[in-house]
């Protein structure tokens, strides 16, 4: 049986008549388009606060907090992907969009000559220093705060199981899993010199 809004249920049957094996619920979905119009409402919220404090987009914030938290504040572009979960195109866009903003800068790699170096700029540390208290702010008040301890352990426990189904992937580096900070200028001008 299929729902009004294309959803298979577990009453969904093979071609041969029997009934299949693990196929969601009515509550299964139900809790899927909650799951999606949170996230959908959390990523708008924290989207809406970094454009308002700083003009950046969510995957400029992204690509700077794990630039700052980078030993020297620069990241080769593959281990930037990396850290990310991004595809190595992906990151090639990003950083070209941000060199033209002036939020990073490409240096040659000493070690690899045909490697270069994202590093954090001065412009990008100034407005990752202007967005990481509003990007806070938004988390906590939405939905660290909304969240009793309880439900906290659990959403962590699921997230969890969801990702250990999901295979094997590259663990997450600090910068995916690390709070923002702000660099100081002078920190940032002794990492582009």
């Amino acid at each position: 049986m299929i729902e009004a809004g294309g959803e298979m249920t577990e009453s969904a049957m093979t071609e041969s008549g029997s009934l299949t094996v693990g196929l969601p619920g009515e509550d299964d979905w139900a809790l899927w388009r909650d799951f999606v119009a949170m996230r959908r409402e959390l990523d708008r919220a924290v989207e809406q606060r970094l454009q308002q404090d700083a003009g950046l987009s969510t995957p400029e914030f992204e690509v700077l907090r794990s630039l700052s938290l980078a030993q020297g504040h620069r990241l080769r572009a593959g281990a930037l992907a990396d850290s990310l979960g991004w595809e190595k195109s992906r990151i090639s866009h990003q950083v070209s969009r941000m060199t033209t903003r002036g939020l990073v800068e490409r240096a040659d790699c000493s070690i690899d000559a045909r490697g270069t170096w994202v590093v954090l700029s001065a412009r990008g540390a100034d407005a990752l220093a202007r967005a990481a208290c509003g990007y806070t702010e938004v988390l906590s008040r939405l939905f660290f705060d909304a969240l009793e301890p309880a439900d906290k352990r659990a959403i962590r426990t699921a997230a969890s199981r969801v990702a250990r189904s999901i295979g094997p992937t590259p663990p997450p580096t600090t910068a995916a899993t690390t709070p923002p900070t702000s660099p100081s200028t002078t920190e940032t001008s002794t990492a582009t010199a």
